[in-house]
């Protein structure tokens, strides 16, 4: 191969004698960024992240912090994993940037080798690699509409899908993603999910009659919104993410499987934040035995950081779509499809599925200690749920008929609280996010994490919750 053009050959122009000076202090850069980045980039805090290893980061005012985000569910082998890292290295020392129109890359086609692996159906064996969740799920709605001819889509109460045009004209867990923008993308509509809370049920409601409700609404929604004639897809979140990190019960998509075939409407099962271990199986989805997706989603923590997501479909699904009609000037970047590689081939080379359920077990077993502790704080907690590292915690809510009552007589609540224990986790060194238009903690570290970091995130988040309570109780 020729060497690149030298200096010798491209002249340097006067400036390179006084070269930009770039800021590096913390207070300089936040001023930077107040003043220069969009307002509509939300942030947790404006600390600046300088290292990360594993579940531990650094920013540049020296602060420590234990990671339980994983940059919500992206470094799923922890930050700067070294097989990872390596093959990032190593690819953008051969190749940049292979356009996906052009020509092929090694890694964009061994990747397809590593996922057919790890299937949850082998029917699923076409695939197509984009950069975002978000324009994964726009090409779905693209295949589904163009292999069904129809225009119309169901979408679950609470379920989140993005937020480009078509992905938040699908989303259903908070406003905040699309108010103002309007109008979204039409032939949308909205069935009830089962989860007692949205329904407005009380949280000891039998997991069988929150199902029934769900596929009475999803039945109505066929013989009075859309017909089953005009629907192309039923868009579903094995655990909604964004609405609450709520575990669909295996009877409500199994039912979904069963009218999905009836009507020919297309399964489309959004994997973007469940998939790839998160749950303790490889797919949510294998949570609910022998249902197959028509359509799979994916994203996040296949590459451990880098920006790849994905579709995948059956052959004769994926035939429809003509040439030209998916693609895009990054979509299936090399260093990306690098970077997924080693992830999935430590995922396949190792028990991360037996070290995700072990660890979960462990969380899940010291957050209903925390909140059986009702003298130290438990008493605010709700309800502990989620699925293999992918955890919530849901607090009590002023707001809400069903979880505003409380042990502590006159104490008025806070409708805050799940944000008043994520900063005195945050002042412990602890990072986690809150979600959903409840009081929601979320937990969802690096599946890579230690028996010792759980042990860490679970004092202080007991020593965070000990603390908010004597708040509220004015001790």
């Amino acid at each position: 191969m020729p060497s690149v053009a030298t200096t010798s050959e491209i002249p340097l122009l006067p400036s390179a004698s006084k070269p930009l000076p770039l800021t590096t202090s913390t207070q300089g850069l936040q001023g930077i960024a107040d003043k220069h980045i969009t307002k509509g980039l939300g942030r947790l805090r404006d600390h600046v992240f300088k290292e990360g290893k594993g579940l531990r980061v650094l920013t540049t005012d020296n602060q420590r912090l234990l990671d339980f985000t994983s940059g919500i569910g992206v470094t799923s082998l922890g930050h700067a994993h070294p097989d990872v890292t390596a093959a990032i290295i190593a690819q953008a020392q051969s190749i940049i940037h292979v356009q996906c129109a052009i020509g092929l890359s090694e890694p964009y086609v061994q990747l397809v080798e590593s996922l057919l692996t790890m299937m949850p159906d082998p029917s699923l064996d076409s695939f197509f690699f984009w950069n975002s969740g978000s324009e994964a799920i726009e090409a779905a709605i693209k295949v589904a509409r163009t292999k069904t001819r129809r225009n119309n889509i169901v979408v679950m109460q609470g379920g989140y899908h993005g937020r480009t045009s078509g992905a938040a004209a699908l989303t259903r867990s908070k406003t905040s993603f699309f108010k103002g923008t309007g109008p979204l993308m039409p032939c949308v509509y909205t069935t009830p999910f089962p989860y007692w809370h949205a329904m407005g049920l009380p949280k000891e409601t039998p997991e069988e009659v929150l199902v029934e409700q769900a596929i009475l609404g999803i039945e109505n929604l066929l013989q009075q919104q859309t017909a089953p004639e005009d629907t192309a897809a039923i868009f579903l979140e094995p655990v909604i993410g964004e609405g609450g990190y709520v575990p669909t019960p295996p009877a409500y998509i199994k039912h979904l499987r069963q009218l999905s075939d009836k009507h020919g409407i297309m399964l489309v099962v959004d994997e973007i934040q469940t998939g790839f271990c998160r749950t303790g199986k490889t797919f949510a989805i294998e949570h609910s035995a022998g249902v197959r997706p028509d359509l799979m989603v994916f994203a996040k923590g296949f590459a451990n950081g880098m920006p790849i997501s994905g579709i995948v479909t059956r052959s004769e699904i994926m035939s429809a779509m003509q040439p030209g009609s998916l693609g895009g000037t990054y979509s299936g970047n090399v260093v990306a499809c690098a970077a997924a590689l080693a992830t999935t081939r430590y995922m396949r080379t190792h028990d991360i599925l037996g070290h995700v359920n072990a660890r979960s077990e462990q969380i899940f077993k010291g957050l209903k200690e925390i909140q059986a502790d009702t003298e130290n704080g438990g008493w605010m907690i709700e309800e502990v749920r989620g699925q293999g590292l992918m955890i919530a915690i849901e607090f009590k809510d002023p707001k809400s008929k069903l979880t505003g009552k409380h042990s502590r007589g006159d104490i008025t609540l806070p409708g805050n609280l799940n944000t008043l224990v994520q900063n005195a986790c945050y002042d412990r060194g602890l990072l986690v996010l809150t979600t959903s238009i409840y009081p929601v903690l979320r937990l969802i570290p690096a599946l890579t994490l230690s028996e010792d970091e759980v042990d860490e995130m679970l004092s202080t988040m007991k020593e965070a919750v000990k603390e908010v309570a004597k708040g509220v109780e004015g001790k």
